[in-house]
C-alpha cells in the first residue's frame, strides 16, 4: 500500500499525489497537519528516507528559528519532537511504498520507489 503525507495546501504535494494517481496509483492519503505521525512513525520514515531528523525540517518558517531549532546541539529526538509538537515544520509530501520512502521534491523523485 503506498502513503502520500499529504497538505492539500502545498503545490509541491498537489502535484505529487496527481502523479501517483496518474500511475494508476490511488494512495493512502495522512494528511499529517491533522493527525502528526507520532516519534515511533517519524523515525520508521527517516530511516526509510535515509534521512536526519533536520534534513526533513522546513528550515525557512518561522516557527523554526522561533523554537531555537536551528541550534546544532539539539538532539536527533529534540528535532523529532519539535516536528511532532509543530508538524508544519516536517518537509512534505513524504510518499511511502512498502519499505521504501521519498519525498516529492521535485514529485518525479517519487517514481523511483514505485
Amino acid at each position: 500500500m503506498t502513503k502520500i503525507y499529504h497538505n492539500p495546501r502545498c503545490s509541491k504535494s498537489r502535484e505529487t499525489l496527481q502523479l501517483l494517481q496518474d500511475k494508476g496509483i490511488e494512495p493512502e492519503i495522512i494528511l499529517y497537519l491533522d493527525t502528526p505521525p507520532d516519534a515511533k512513525t517519524l523515525q520508521a520514515l527517516l530511516k526509510k528516507l535515509g534521512k536526519k531528523p533536520r534534513e526533513l525540517m522546513r528550515t525557512k518558517e518561522a516557527e523554526y528559528k522561533a523554537q531555537g531549532l536551528n541550534n546544532p546541539d539539539l538532539s536527533d529526538a529534540e528535532l523529532i519532537a519539535a516536528m511532532i509538537a509543530t508538524p508544519k515544520l516536517i518537509e512534505r509530501p513524504i510518499v511511502v511504498n512498502g519499505s521504501k520512502a521519498a519525498l516529492g521534491r521535485p514529485p518525479e523523485q517519487v517514481l523511483e520507489i514505485l
